[in-house]
């Protein structure tokens, strides 16, 4: 696993980013039960017009998704001070031998990473009910196990005013086999139509 780390959000990160399928989009290429998603080719023509054109896509930003960002702090202080470890921050951790990456929210030790999320109160109520990682996360969080070759990442749902969720999830090697399947197929069909549509 290579690191770069520029600071998730930046102008640097998002340019790390550029024409790469990345793990918190994996779910537009595998569905959670490790099919391949019926979005692929939308996504790989999304990465491969960033890749010709060079141009930065949209960071699309919502109410709810800046609330999560300002609570993702206090979440992962509290995720510290329960579990009495340290999440390290990171930027863009990119697989080995294919041109794709993940950003986590934190690597724990040697072995584990976190994905936080700070969602909005019926949606943590949901969360809470269930006990379990909602399935949408699902191709995310393998991802994030797959590109910096970890065995457990913990997923928190986070709400100030009520219980914490905390669901540790293991490696799914039978996942990340299909998981890395499709985004090699991504990333050939990314490297070969940017060169055959580019000027």
């Amino acid at each position: 696993m290579l690191v770069s780390n520029f600071e998730q959000g930046s102008q640097e990160w998002l340019q790390s980013r550029l024409g790469k399928p990345t793990a918190s989009n994996f779910g537009k290429l595998i569905t959670p039960t490790g099919r391949p998603s019926t979005s692929a080719e939308g996504y790989i023509n999304e990465l491969i017009a960033q890749r010709i054109t060079g141009e930065l896509p949209e960071f699309y930003t919502n109410a709810a998704m800046e609330r999560g960002n300002e609570l993702e702090p206090a979440a992962k202080a509290l995720y510290e001070f329960i579990n009495d470890v340290e999440v390290v921050e990171v930027g863009l951790c990119l697989h080995d031998t294919l041109d794709c990456g993940a950003s986590p929210d934190g690597l724990i030790g040697v072995d584990g990473g976190i994905e936080i999320k700070c969602p909005l109160p019926h949606t943590h109520i949901a969360y809470l009910r269930e006990g379990v990682v909602p399935s949408k996360y699902i191709p995310q969080i393998q991802g994030c196990l797959w590109i910096t070759g970890r065995e457990w990442w913990d997923f928190m749902s986070y709400h100030p005013a009520m219980e914490d969720l905390i669901v540790r999830v293991e490696r799914d090697n039978e996942y990340i086999k299909k998981l890395a399947d499709q985004v090699e197929r991504a990333v050939d069909i990314i490297k070969t139509e940017s060169k055959k549509w580019s000027k």
